[in-house]
């Protein structure tokens, strides 16, 4: 339900997302330029790195649903800033009361924010078959492997390290025996025994994403958290507000896509009039506002489900696969209606259009994601 309260959050956001984030946006993603360090202060000052920290650790104390109806409007501006706000605002399971207590409200103050170090060349969608290992060398563990797609590992604070601690032999359980570690680390370096190679995108710029290697990196015995061998659950803790949340970035990106495209479409003549005279391309607005309104709406009905303490794993597989198939979608409609403008980087219509392609992508497939919705169909 959209209460007053968050209608006037709803404003704060929109209001710092066109004003603050959009020219930055318009400015560096077309030169593939890093996200300033001011405006991600300016985000730990307003409080978006801890909505969902509770306010005894100094959060917001709010939900799924003020979390991601953020998302949508940071994401509407840059999508690469509506993900950042995910680097701070919640830990993993496993920490122990005094380490949330010293964690968390740095977390909120936007001072200690996160990378996940989750995925390999050869475990992607299978996250089970984690090969990266850490093997126990007296008080030490030691990590040997690498890990893919670890956007923001250079600018955190810390290290969200998944790694092979043991195998079991039954196939069928290769889940278990991976295990979870922090890696403090420096803003801007990686600490001794960890390089790192940028990876070229496509889009999701304005922060780096990387390939990371460990040579015998050694990490002390507290380094592991919660119970060894126990990370594969925590990967996929709170998997239904990290849905929710791709879906609203999804829907974000579609809805600068209908904004500028109607701007476009209000201000292009051809043929003596503006193109939204043109019933095609009235059809087209009318056709993609419908869209980013029925899966807005789906994303609502899912936050407010896990804001009560219901179960929604399979409507948040739906509304992430649905938003961000709409995304795409929508966001190529805008490009078209700009045309040949459409297709140079001086219109953000291939930024939203670039970005939205990535939403069918992480988080899970468009693929596993269908998989999900029909095994809970057909009871599997």
């Amino acid at each position: 339900m959209m209460t007053e309260e968050r209608r006037e959050l709803q404003q704060l956001a929109r209001q710092f997302a066109m004003e603050e984030v959009l020219p930055v946006a318009n400015g560096l993603d077309p030169v593939n330029g890093l996200i300033p360090d001011e405006l991600r202060q300016k985000m730990a000052d307003i409080g978006f790195f801890g909505i969902l920290i509770p306010e005894e650790y100094g959060g917001l104390g709010l939900g799924a649903f003020e979390y991601c109806m953020i998302a949508e409007e940071l994401s509407r501006a840059w999508m690469s800033v509506g993900s950042l706000m995910a680097r701070g605002n919640s830990l993993l399971p496993g920490f122990t009361e005094e380490q949330q207590r010293d964690i968390l409200p740095r977390m909120a103050r936007g001072e200690y924010l996160c990378a996940f170090a989750l995925s390999e060349n050869e475990a992607g969608s299978d996250v089970a078959n984690i090969s990266c290992r850490a093997r126990r060398d007296g008080d030490d563990w030691v990590i040997t492997g690498s890990k893919m797609w670890c956007t923001y590992a250079d600018q955190a604070d810390f290290i969200m390290l998944f790694a092979r601690t043991s195998t079991d032999p039954d196939p069928t359980k290769r889940h278990r025996g991976i295990s979870v570690f922090l890696i403090d680390k420096e803003r801007g370096s990686f600490p001794e025994g960890i390089s790192g190679t940028p990876i070229r995108k496509v889009g999701y710029r304005g922060w780096k994403t990387w390939e990371l290697s460990f040579d015998r990196f050694r990490l002390p015995a507290h380094a592991l958290i919660g119970e060894e061998g126990r990370g594969f659950y925590a990967a996929m803790h709170k998997l239904e507000t990290a849905r929710a949340h791709t879906a609203a970035r999804s829907i974000g990106l579609a809805r600068g896509a209908l904004e500028d495209a109607t701007e476009y479409a209000l201000n292009r003549q051809q043929f003596g009039r503006p193109i939204s005279d043109l019933q095609a391309i009235r059809f087209k607005l009318a056709d993609m506002a419908t869209q980013i309104e029925t899966n807005r709406q789906m994303m609502y009905h899912v936050c407010t489900t896990i804001d009560a303490g219901g179960r929604a794993d399979l409507e948040a597989s739906m509304v992430k696969y649905s938003a961000s198939e709409m995304s795409e979608k929508v966001t190529s409609e805008g490009l078209q209606i700009h045309g040949g403008a459409g297709y140079t980087s001086e219109y953000a219509a291939e930024r939203y259009w670039r970005d939205a392609r990535l939403t069918k992508i992480f988080e899970g497939t468009s693929e596993i994601q269908l998989k999900l919705i029909s095994d809970h169909l057909l009871g599997r």
